[in-house]
């Protein structure tokens, strides 16, 4: 049976970029690794946050538009989006957090504790130090790679059939289960980031779509070839996955489960050197080839943003 490593990204939905950049880039130190369009709807913004090189793990990516409703967080969607710190680093969030405003809780689930905290349009993330996962060598706003973040630790899914979602998981995905902790059922995949997966066993309230909220979550394949099987292996099972679709940095699929959840497959290449050189990386507004001719139109409709150093990172 076919596994993933992971994770490869996570996309949400938010209101304002200028914000969005700010927080992920100027309070998490995150790089903006690709500055490009939604290609279903070309007048919104495609954001993506990564470490140094926007390694498949690390990646969470937004589609900023002011004009969409708020969200509700709840069942079908990913509930909490988790973040791997190296160890002993928790003392420098919990300062860097309390610096910027932003409020925080502690908790514990399977003998990890965990910093709580929503981003400014609500989405709900957690800090966890974990050994795993390659040291991020990002140095931005003053964060150094001692406390840099690694890369996703995984996520919560908030599912509206659980076991359904936990079948995916297991049979589709390739994930082990590794437990059950209270309200949570653990899965585990082979890779050093973006490799933990938490169910929620009890359902909440129904998720709307909306700022604030995740979009999708998708998994690693390692290539096309592995892609292709997997799109094979899901009409085999009964579901109806997409059709492949070029996204530039990685190929995609897309399905609902039965939990309400969209999930994507993606491919671990091209990546997003595929356009741009690493140095390079997310400073210019890079589009498809079919709406390069509409750049100048383009450029007006969006808002202006970029990645400065915030007020806190200059003292």
């Amino acid at each position: 049976m076919q596994q993933t490593q992971g994770i490869h990204h996570i996309s949400a939905m938010v209101n304002d970029a200028q914000r969005n950049i700010d927080f992920y880039a100027g309070v998490l130190g995150l790089r903006l690794v690709k500055k490009t369009i939604n290609f279903d709807r070309p007048e919104v913004y495609h954001l993506y946050f990564g470490n140094e090189t926007g390694q498949p793990g690390t990646v969470i990516t937004f589609f900023p538009w002011a004009k969409q409703l708020k969200g509700r967080i709840g069942t079908g969607q990913v509930g909490v989006t988790s973040y791997i710190i190296p160890k002993g680093a928790v003392p420098f969030w919990e300062n860097r957090l309390r610096k910027f405003g932003v409020e925080f809780t502690s908790s514990t689930r399977f003998d990890e504790k965990y910093l709580k905290f929503n981003d400014p349009d609500g989405l709900l993330l957690e800090l966890v130090e974990r050994d795993e996962g390659p040291i991020n060598t990002w140095n931005f706003g003053g964060i150094q790679a001692e406390n840099a973040i690694k890369g996703f630790g995984g996520a919560v899914l908030f599912s509206a059939k659980p076991h359904k979602t936990a079948d995916v998981l297991e049979n589709i995905l390739g994930l082990d289960c590794i437990g059950q902790e209270n309200e949570f059922l653990r899965f585990k995949s082979d890779g050093n980031v973006g490799n933990t997966i938490d169910i929620h066993l009890n359902p909440s309230v129904r998720g709307l779509m909306g700022a604030g909220t995740v979009h999708h979550i998708a998994w690693r394949a390692k290539d096309e070839e592995e892609h292709q099987k997997w799109r094979s292996l899901l009409l085999e099972k009964g579901y109806y996955p997409t059709e492949i679709l070029d996204r530039n940095y990685f190929k995609a699929l897309y399905f609902h489960e039965e939990g309400g959840i969209l999930i994507e497959i993606a491919t671990d290449s091209p990546g997003f050197a595929v356009d741009e050189r690493f140095d390079e990386l997310g400073k210019k507004l890079m589009l498809p080839s079919w709406l390069e001719p509409q750049r100048d139109v383009l450029e007006e409709k969006l808002p202006h943003v970029e990645v400065r150093v915030l007020e806190g990172n200059k003292e």
